[in-house]
């Protein structure tokens, strides 16, 4: 299973994007906001990850309480996680999916990280490898 991020926005403090998996649209995404790590450094709790390309593993989050897709050796971060939120305050870091139809928020996102979870156990279970590709839109307003 292929999921592709394609960011299409960057605000003040947060990071809009577009979400597909296997080439089809699933969801927004919001994110921190993109910062140039080596040259601005990186804020804990307030900084996107680097572009690239991330292996992701399904498994229990002691934080969440439940299990959620979490990416694999991203540089200058841990525990980064796909999962529900509605502002940039609630990322981390981490990707929020949802529905982005309110300036810097993302909402309805139960419903996106529940089938989100679901579609990488399925692919899992016929042992497909799941991995995401992060890129910025050449014009990244």
């Amino acid at each position: 299973m292929k999921l592709h991020l394609q960011r299409r926005y960057k605000g003040g403090s947060y990071t809009i994007g577009s979400l597909y998996i296997n080439s089809t649209y699933f969801c927004d995404t919001l994110e921190d906001r993109v910062r140039n790590i080596p040259a601005e450094g990186k804020v804990w709790g307030q900084t996107a990850i680097p572009t690239g390309e991330y292996k992701i593993a399904l498994n229990y989050s002691t934080k969440f309480k439940r299990h959620l897709p979490r990416l694999l050796d991203v540089p200058y971060f841990e525990g980064i996680l796909i999962h529900r939120g509605n502002t940039a305050e609630d990322s981390a870091g981490c990707i929020l999916v949802g529905e982005n139809k309110v300036k810097g928020k993302v909402i309805n996102s139960t419903k996106y990280e529940i089938e989100l979870v679901r579609l990488i156990s399925d692919a899992r279970a016929r042992g497909e490898s799941i991995a995401i590709t992060i890129e910025r839109k050449t014009h990244l307003s």
